[in-house]
């Protein structure tokens, strides 16, 4: 099956581990999985003992869900409608009204089968949809289908006048995963939709294929989204129907998706900006279909799509845009594009033709504002622009962005895992679980793939994940760092340590949150050192640095409300520390100090020092990663080399300039703080200095407040500066969409791109600068 074999091209790394050491309980690697031809996937049958500590009744409070113990029957004929949504919804979850909730987390799992379904399957928040990895189970929509789409992320509410369950920009913390989605027994011309998908950060949808009509004229489409801030999705297959994806939301990262026989395999509606990493499009009408022309708020549009490494055939238009352009008014860039058979590589409706296609190669082209250096002045640009280096070590084997989908073990058998819970871990919140994790990484990894059953686990020292590690959560499990070890920012100390210094191996960390129960302005959150021989062997998915906000933290609205200026509301000194002799490939990481209480609804002020600092060598990859509301910076890299980062997304703290940066914070030397020019009083988004071979493909940095007023946004003046590059560093930067800040990018601290000459909506775009 199609789905299955989305896992082929990235099984090799996951089933032939290398570490230069193995745990106290291992004779040799683990190697390949064990499990037999018949067996199901391993997550049905391991022990569930998962729990959600903060839960107001956390002993009785069911974590993993699987469909058929609700009634599911996956027979492809019995309507399971019913029971699929009551297994979502069982034990008082976060519904229609609820808004956003930490405390009950949930994996709703479906054995293999063919699941009929008549209306909505409904995503509740903070939910997990995840199929057999296996053999993927379809989900059948009937004929007589009724509702928004097969699986309904944010339902409208009938007679609301347009509300929803959920605010779209907080829509957190969603995946779906192992999926068929089946159309085709609905009318052709029903408006048929697969995922309605209007999320916000720390989302994914992975390994889905997309089945729907090729009946000419139909209605179908895969993916629906109207708005949200997003977010992560790959690994996808569409065939047939009327859009592959019809898409609007801020910013999306999109990678590894395959359209086949769909007649626009894109729809953009709006944005702020989008990047696509590796596309494959084959026998469509139409690959990227863009709304354009809006300059305004009011009448906003498709501001940036940046499309890197797409393979496209027998396809009559690559890129489409509805109005034409003599100006930036929805901003182009296209990257290693091959084209077979494509007439018309970039045109406008009505037949316009920007740049002809045929059988050819793109190799780097660009419609928008081209800057360079030092220079102010800009040049509105339709044609070729110089194409950024690429270091090898950051390619594939066919020249492309190396990608590397979110392994799920499918060919392992349960007894190839060891689960943390079952060897002494309580993982209740409550009870220092350092030694016994410890001790359970000392002796298993390498040898067996370590199961985070869900739960908050305290820890009170570092802890280190050694190299060979591969490791797995369950709704998110949380690794929490609490104690006097992470109190004093003038000696900061390391909460989890992935890799000891110099350590040589893979390491593959999934769906795990790391967080602090504060005051811990010490904390070092994530330490990296970690290197792996093989390509992308060192690596986390869907994982997260979630600093406060949530039950259990001391971090929440009681304790740290809107404006407050309190030492017991320090979360960490520094989130992310990627060292020197590190590499990392970092997939769907959202690192966010919280600027709102999950558990509640209020603002509050909390206070993280740093967010994420790469000072390594490289090859690292950054995709689809954000970084909010850290003091001095979002991103730094320090001597960094060989970084691919596409897209990332940042927010500047809403409290700032008072305390004005660093406040209360200092600048320390021995992490490389930036400095910071006159009238800078807010953390740089960007920070870059003495680093080489830095490629960013794609970024939104944002600044909505200034001292939580927002009157800042009437001429942009939240912040003078978002993005600071020093003279002595070598980058291309591509698709940049910046929102409320004077100045889009400086060189030496000095403002060089104004936002002013660069609208293109609400945001401000720059298409390409380089150095």
């Amino acid at each position: 099956m199609l789905a299955s074999l989305l896992f082929l091209a990235y099984g090799l790394l996951a089933a032939a581990p290398f570490a230069t050491a193995l745990g106290s309980a291992c004779s040799s690697p683990i190697g390949g999985g064990t499990a037999a031809p018949g067996d199901p996937y391993w997550l049905q049958n391991i022990k569930h003992q998962g729990t959600a500590a903060f839960n107001s009744n956390p002993g009785s409070y069911q974590v993993f869900r699987n469909v058929k113990d609700f009634g599911a029957v996956g027979d492809g004929v019995t309507d399971d409608t019913d029971a699929i949504n009551n297994a979502i919804s069982s034990g008082s979850r976060c519904g229609n009204g609820c808004g956003s909730s930490t405390v009950s987390p949930a994996v709703v799992y479906f054995p293999q089968g063919k699941y009929l379904v008549s209306s909505p399957i409904i995503a509740y928040y903070y939910t997990q949809l995840i199929g057999d990895g296996r053999v993927p189970p379809t989900l059948l929509a009937s004929s007589s289908f009724s509702g928004m789409a097969v699986i309904d992320a944010d339902p409208y509410i009938p007679g609301g006048n347009g509300a929803q369950w959920y605010v779209n920009q907080d829509n957190f913390f969603r995946s779906v995963r192992n999926f068929v989605i089946d159309l085709t027994q609905m009318p052709a011309s029903a408006s048929a939709t697969g995922i309605h998908w209007q999320v916000s950060q720390a989302t994914s949808l992975m390994n889905i294929v997309f089945e729907m009509s090729t009946a000419s004229g139909n209605s179908h489409q895969g993916i629906w989204m109207e708005n949200g801030s997003g977010g992560f999705m790959g690994d996808m297959v569409f065939n047939g129907g009327k859009f592959g994806m019809w898409v609007g939301n801020q910013q999306f990262t999109v990678r590894n998706v395959t359209m086949n026989n769909v007649n626009t395999a894109i729809y953009s509606i709006w944005n702020w900006g989008w990047t696509f990493q590796g596309v494959t499009i084959n026998n469509c009408q139409v690959g990227f279909d863009m709304m354009t022309g809006g300059l305004t708020m009011n009448d906003q549009t498709t501001g940036a799509v940046a499309i890197i490494d797409a393979y496209v055939s027998n396809t009559p238009i690559f890129v489409r845009s509805s109005n034409s352009s003599s100006s930036l008014a929805g901003s182009i860039v296209l990257n290693n594009i091959h084209l077979t058979n494509v007439p018309t590589a970039v045109g406008v409706v009505g037949g316009d033709v920007v740049l002809n296609g045929g059988t050819t190669t793109i190799s780097s082209w660009a419609q928008g504002n081209v800057y360079s250096g030092t220079s102010s002045t800009t040049s509105f640009t339709q044609a070729g622009v110089a194409a950024p280096a690429k270091p090898g070590s950051l390619l594939d084997g066919s020249g492309k962005i190396f990608g590397r989908m979110h392994p799920q073990y499918e060919d392992y058998a349960v007894s190839q895992f060891v689960s943390v819970k079952s060897n002494g871990a309580k993982g209740d919140g409550k009870t220092d679980d350092t030694a016994a994790l410890q001790s359970i990484l000392n002796q298993y990894s390498g040898c067996n793939i370590i199961f985070f059953d869900a739960g908050t686990y305290l820890i009170t020292s570092t802890l280190t994940i050694p190299a060979g590690t591969q490791m797995v959560g369950e709704a998110w499990s949380v690794i929490m760092g609490s104690g006097s070890a992470f109190a004093d920012q003038n000696n900061p100390t390391v909460m989890v340590r992935v890799g000891a210094a110099g350590s040589s191996g893979i390491v593959e960390i999934s769906d795990i949150i790391f967080a602090t129960q504060g005051p811990t302005p010490g904390a070092i959150v994530v330490e990296w050192n970690v290197n792996s021989p093989t390509q992308g062997g060192a690596a986390m998915w869907d994982s997260h640095i979630r600093l406060g906000g949530a039950d259990g933290t001391n971090l929440q609205q009681s304790n740290c409300p809107s404006g407050s200026n309190s030492n017991s509301c320090f979360a960490a000194f520094l989130a992310l520390h990627l060292t020197s002799g590190s590499n990392a490939y970092l997939e769907g990481t959202w690192v966010w100090l919280a600027d709102h209480d999950l558990d509640g609804s209020e603002q509050i002020t909390l206070f993280s020092g740093r967010g994420i600092l790469s000072e390594s060598a490289g090859p690292v990859w950054l995709i689809g990663t954000a970084s909010e509301h850290h003091t001095l910076y979002q991103y730094s890299l320090a001597g960094a080399q060989n970084h691919y980062m596409g897209l990332i997304q940042t927010e500047t703290p809403y409290y700032q300039p008072s305390p004005a940066v660093p406040s209360p914070f200092s600048i320390n030397s021995a992490y490389h703080d930036p400095s910071f020019p006159s009238g800078l009083s807010s953390a740089w988004a960007v920070s870059v200095t003495s680093s080489s071979n830095i490629l960013i493909f794609g970024a939104g940095l944002y600044s909505f407040y200034s001292n939580y007023d927002q009157t800042c946004n009437n001429d942009s003046s939240c912040q003078t500066q978002l993005l600071n590059v020093d003279s002595a560093s070598s980058i291309n930067v591509y698709s940049l969409s910046t929102v409320y800040a004077t100045y889009m990018l400086s060189v030496n601290g000095n403002g060089i791109v104004p936002q002013s000459a660069n609208v293109n909506g609400l945001q401000s775009t720059m298409t390409v600068w380089t150095q």
